[in-house]
């Protein structure tokens, strides 16, 4: 008989576990993000740990900014290519619309760059 008692007394105990994890749940998923904690768990560093709850927030940060980088310095090299074309007096009906799309690649890169550091001050 005891041991019914405390195998029913689990399940209860458990499903009451269940119903506050769904509950706090709901409410991180209202507000649209989860919540973290603010210490970190046991063995792991206070530095380390913010460093991957940053991560989890904004995945590939880095490599979204090294790849503006990247490409915005391809615009600029095909950039420099196309005007001394056009300086040189070569081709102009092509390098015209050509040096015209570096820009815009290079203008491009340059806004998703400063709209990625927006994002990351209002965070």
């Amino acid at each position: 008989m005891a041991s019914r008692k405390k195998a029913s007394s689990k399940k209860v105990s458990s499903v009451k576990n269940q119903k506050t994890r769904s509950n706090n749940s709901q409410k991180a998923n209202k507000k649209g993000r989860d919540i973290p904690r603010k210490k970190p768990p046991q063995g792991m560093s206070q530095e380390r740990y913010d460093k991957l709850v940053a991560e989890s927030q904004a995945p590939y940060k880095g490599l979204r900014k090294f790849m503006y980088i990247s490409f915005g310095a391809s615009g600029a090299i095909g950039g420099f290519v196309f005007f001394t074309k056009i300086l040189a007096g070569r081709d102009l009906a092509a390098s015209l619309p050509n040096l015209a799309l570096q820009i815009g690649v290079v203008a491009l890169m340059v806004f998703l760059f400063r709209w990625e550091d927006r994002n990351q001050e209002d965070s």
